[in-house]
Parts: C-alpha cells; sequence; structure tokens
C-alpha cells in the first residue's frame, strides 16, 4: 500500500521552492531514506509573475498554470497542496474550490504562530505588525485580512522601504542569487525602528524569497515570524499525522 503523501506546488521562485524543500527535510530529521516524507515537488517554472499580474501590469494571469498544477495533485492522490508562493495565495479560496485536497495557508499559519510568541494586550505588548512582501502581496490583503483579524494593527513599509524590500526580493535573490547581509538587516532594523516611518512591533516576513535570507541569516534576537519557516513546521506536522509517526 503506498504511503501518504502531499504535492508541493513551487517553481515561483526556484531559489525559494529549493530552500523550502531543503528545510522540510532537515525538519524530518530522519535517520534513514525510508523516514523521509512522502512528497511530490511542481517546480513549475513557467508560472507568470503573480506581482505583476495583480497589480494589473500584466494580463499574463498565473491562475490556469496554477490550477492545472492543483488538478494534477489531485489526479495523483496527494493528502495535502502546498502553496509555497506567498502571493499566489491571493487565488486561495478559488484553488481549493478546484479539489476536495485540503491545501495548506501560509498567511493563516504564519499569524497563528504570531499570536503565540507576540500575543497583543492585554496578555502582551505587540500591537503593530509589520509586513514584508512583494507589491502583489501587498494588493492581495491576504494578510492584511489575516493580521486583523487577530486583532493587530497591520502596517506597510513606506514607499522607500518597500523599493529596497522588493531590491532583495528581485534583484538579489531572484536576480544574481546573491545574498547581502548589510542589505537584509538594514530593512528589518529600518522597519522595527521606534522612531522611523513603520514603528512594528514584531515582523512577518511573507516572501519565500526573503524566506531565503532568513535561512542565510537567521536573526533570532529580532521579533520575527518567517512564513515559510512556519509552512515547513506545518507541513511536517500534517504529513506525520498522515503516516501515524
Amino acid at each position: 500500500m503506498r504511503r501518504p503523501f502531499f504535492a508541493v506546488l513551487g517553481g515561483m521562485g526556484s531559489l525559494a521552492t529549493e530552500s523550502y524543500v531543503r528545510l522540510v527535510n532537515e525538519g524530518t530529521h530522519a535517520h534513514c531514506d525510508q523516514e523521509y516524507l512522502d512528497y511530490v515537488v511542481f517546480n513549475d517554472a513557467a508560472v507568470p509573475d503573480r506581482t505583476a499580474f495583480i497589480t494589473g501590469q500584466s494580463d499574463d494571469d498565473p491562475f490556469p498554470v496554477i490550477a492545472d498544477d492543483i488538478e494534477k495533485a489531485t489526479a495523483m492522490g496527494a493528502s495535502f497542496i502546498v502553496l509555497t508562493c506567498n502571493t499566489a495565495h491571493y487565488f486561495y479560496d478559488h484553488f481549493q474550490a478546484l479539489t476536495p485536497v485540503p491545501i495548506l495557508h501560509m498567511p493563516r499559519g504564519a499569524v497563528v504562530r504570531l499570536a503565540e510568541l507576540y500575543p497583543h494586550a492585554p496578555s502582551g505588548t505587540c500591537e503593530r505588525v509589520g509586513f514584508l512582501g512583494t507589491l502583489g502581496s501587498r494588493a492581495a490583503g491576504v494578510y492584511r485580512q489575516a493580521v486583523e483579524e487577530a486583532g493587530y494593527e497591520f502596517v506597510e513599509p513606506d514607499d522607500a522601504l518597500q523599493e529596497r524590500i522588493t531590491s532583495l526580493i528581485y534583484d538579489d535573490v531572484k536576480g544574481t542569487g546573491g545574498l547581502n547581509l548589510e542589505r537584509y538587516e538594514s530593512v528589518l532594523r529600518d522597519m522595527l525602528d521606534p522612531s522611523g516611518p513603520v514603528r512594528a512591533d514584531a515582523l512577518i516576513l511573507g516572501c519565500t524569497e526573503l524566506s531565503v535570507l532568513n535561512e542565510a541569516f537567521p536573526m533570532p534576537q529580532l521579533p520575527l515570524v518567517d512564513a515559510q519557516a512556519v509552512l515547513v513546521d506545518d507541513t511536517i506536522a500534517r504529513a506525520k499525522a498522515l503516516r501515524g509517526a
């Protein structure tokens, strides 16, 4: 009898997909080949740019391409589906309507972790949650909705900070593959600066390219939640539960 497996919809930033898969493998803590999790990866690099479509800069719709992957994953018998692109969650409800197979919701999972680590009043002091992601994710509103429903104030970077975040995503990780600690850390510090334009109490990394930077340059001393890292934990927990591990 075939063991349960899950499907990973990647390719929307192949370096980010590679990071996710590597973290899943490491987090499984396997001691032999058979203890690793069973999964299929759709590294579909043909998916059009989500941000360009959502912000109206392109008519090239990514939905049909990802929908086709979902239908294939369903036909293969996947027990659940992982959508590794934050921005693609703009289409989440329509994706889920295509299949009876559960699709993990990365933004909601990240906010659940945020509430656990940095509770708001009266039990905690975190009120303003700063978001780092693509312009497409901001326009999609998926993180804003999840953060505000959890009782926090959702705050976005100003235009100058967003340009620096966009450059980290597209010029560095997606572009050259070069990871610059100084550029990355300066953005985080400016988002958290009490006298700065954002004045965030905690941050959510809502782009898998930023998760690549977080993996390379972890900063546990800062109050931040990496959505991809949370997705990795949720993936492993669900997959092990299906196997009865």
